[in-house]
């Protein structure tokens, strides 16, 4: 029988892994006083995976999720969960997935088109972007890291499935952190109880 210490450390990587992520806290933070930023959000886009622009001026009236996911996240439990998060709040909550090679544990990114998309509620797939804080980082995600920009949050993200809401009136509201569920009773509260 091979002891522990003679496995390889490739072999290991993904199990440690897994303990370092699982043993994460599940951060979230919120815009408290409701401070607005300097740059409005409604006046970003961003570009479609075909390839069209997508003006934020037509989210206007809608709490939006943003949320940067792993190039290869279509079959991924927070993926699905941010389906039946669109679903269920599809009448006021537009989610938006930016996929994204910025982390370690990314691989090469498939054709974008390869996510999947709820007839109820579709997640608008945004083109492959640079989210954390670099020369090349999106603007969508400068505004959303940089509170000059935004009015309080200076958190880029450090992991993909880092999820950021913005209320109905172009706030930015919540930083939820990778590790929170799309599901969880933190992110479905602060959609149901935007001022709360």
């Amino acid at each position: 029988m091979a002891s522990f210490l003679q496995i390889p450390l490739g072999r290991m990587f993904p199990l440690i892994k897994y303990f370092v992520k699982s043993s994460q806290p599940a951060h979230s933070a919120k815009n408290a006083s409701q401070t607005a930023g300097p740059d409005s959000f409604y006046q970003l886009s961003s570009r479609l995976h075909t390839g069209q622009t997508f003006s934020f001026a037509d989210l206007k009236g809608k709490q939006v999720l943003l949320v940067n996911t792993a190039a290869n996240a279509a079959d991924s439990p927070q993926y699905r969960e941010l389906q039946q998060l669109a679903e269920q709040f599809a009448d006021e909550l537009v989610v938006l997935a930016f996929p994204t090679n910025d982390f370690v544990e990314a691989t090469p990114a498939p054709a974008p088109s390869a996510h999947p998309a709820s007839a109820a509620a579709p997640i608008p797939l945004m083109q492959p972007s640079v989210v954390v804080k670099a020369a090349q980082q999106h603007p969508v995600f400068q505004w959303l890291s940089n509170a000059r920009q935004n009015g309080w949050n200076e958190q880029a993200p450090p992991r993909d499935f880092t999820k950021y809401l913005v209320d109905s009136d172009g706030h930015l509201a919540h930083y939820f952190g990778p590790t929170l569920s799309p599901l969880s009773e933190t992110v479905i509260d602060s959609i149901k109880n935007p001022a709360s």
